[in-house]
């Protein structure tokens, strides 16, 4: 059953237009733009920089933005409460969403690790395994939020506030501009937010090898912890 319907949330995911323009085409733009062109200031090689903070934005738009806005008109137009009414556990339909989640975010971190490799991109070998690990972290600190906020609001205001969200994170956040490029205060609250620990995580490890620090891991935990209890309490099926 799990895996039945697994597969039917991943088929849907990557049947969707403006789904997979959110969460591959935009990471591609973004990938090669920010590498190719010095919009931002960062450091040479640029691609060691922009491939983790793409990959970060590429978790986010599948796992938050994507979830979160999927989850509000499968709600609005009763889909949820249907399946819930079918012999489908309810544990069992937020699996296959987050097992689907994890399908999209494994074909998007292969097309822009190849695509990051072409433009010159060799991370550390051994900071590939504990990527792994801090990006199944990510998934599951954003997907928690993406049901609060899918499962919480009204279709039309999820769609609203998850893209408005993703535009503040990916430029605020962490993502394009590293957390030790924004100003002080706006640094610190970035450093606190999944997106720029997890992106500040990827660059790290990736670049140097090494285990991603504590901090970041407990950043991720913690919104992990905060997003499922609340999503718990207030998620609804209509």
């Amino acid at each position: 059953m799990l895996a039945a319907q697994s597969a039917t949330e991943l088929r849907l995911a990557l049947r969707h237009g403006e789904q997979v323009l959110l969460t591959v085409l935009v990471p591609i733009v973004l990938l090669v733009g920010l590498t190719l062109l010095t919009v931002v200031p960062l450091p040479e090689p640029r691609v060691a920089t922009v491939a983790p903070g793409v990959l970060a934005l590429a978790v986010m738009s599948t796992a938050f933005t994507g979830q979160a806005i999927a989850l509000g008109f499968d709600r609005r137009y009763g889909v949820v409460r249907r399946l819930a009414a079918t012999a489908l556990p309810r544990w069992l339909l937020v699996a296959g969403r987050l097992a689907a989640v994890l399908g999209v975010v494994a074909v998007q971190v292969v097309v822009l690790g190849a695509i990051a490799a072409v433009l010159g991109w060799r991370p550390e070998p051994a900071g590939v395994g504990w990527a792994v690990p801090l990006v199944l972290l990510g998934c599951a600190a954003f997907a928690a939020l993406g049901m609060l906020l899918g499962g919480s609001l009204r279709a039309e205001i999820t769609l609203a506030v998850a893209n408005l969200v993703w535009f503040v994170l990916l430029f605020a956040g962490g993502i394009v501009i590293p957390v030790g490029r924004l100003p002080g205060p706006l640094a610190a609250v970035a450093a606190a937010l999944p997106s720029g620990a997890l992106a500040e995580g990827l660059r790290d490890t990736l670049a140097t090898g090494a285990p991603p620090s504590a901090g970041v891991v407990l950043v991720l935990l913690a919104w992990t912890a905060l997003g499922s209890a609340l999503a718990i309490r207030f998620v609804r099926l209509r």
